[in-house]
């Protein structure tokens, strides 16, 4: 238990972090990643907004992993997983910066923690 929630506090941080971001700061997270600034400017905000949404949405798992364990499978290997698998589809179909490689990394580690703790969880 006490791994997942250690878990949950790191996705909760990490998805916190980028949303507001990219709510506060969406032109130089562009210029960081080597990108144009998105058009129109509100699907940024609104991402933003979905990963601090996101984010908040592991404070009750941090918690109580066991009871929230339907969120972190959702929300940890499923949305981090196919996060991370679209990162890396697009660095090699499409030409995307090297530097989606680190979203990819992060949103892959975090989909394998997760999916390791809760398998261990249901045993």
């Amino acid at each position: 238990m006490k791994y997942l929630s250690v878990v949950a506090r790191i996705s909760l941080a990490y998805d916190l972090v980028i949303g507001v971001a990219m709510l506060a700061a969406t032109n130089t997270v562009a210029a960081l990643f080597h990108v144009p600034a998105p058009q129109p400017m509100l699907f940024a905000k609104l991402l933003g907004i979905f990963l601090i949404c996101v984010g908040l949405g592991y404070l009750p798992a941090v918690r109580d992993p066991r009871t929230y364990r339907q969120y972190l499978w959702i929300f940890g290997p499923l949305l981090k997983g196919v996060g991370a698998t679209a990162f890396i589809l697009d660095y090699a179909l499409n030409g995307a910066p090297a530097s989606f490689l680190l979203f990819a990394a992060g949103d892959g580690t975090l989909a394998v923690a997760t999916w390791w703790g809760l398998t261990r969880l249901s045993r």
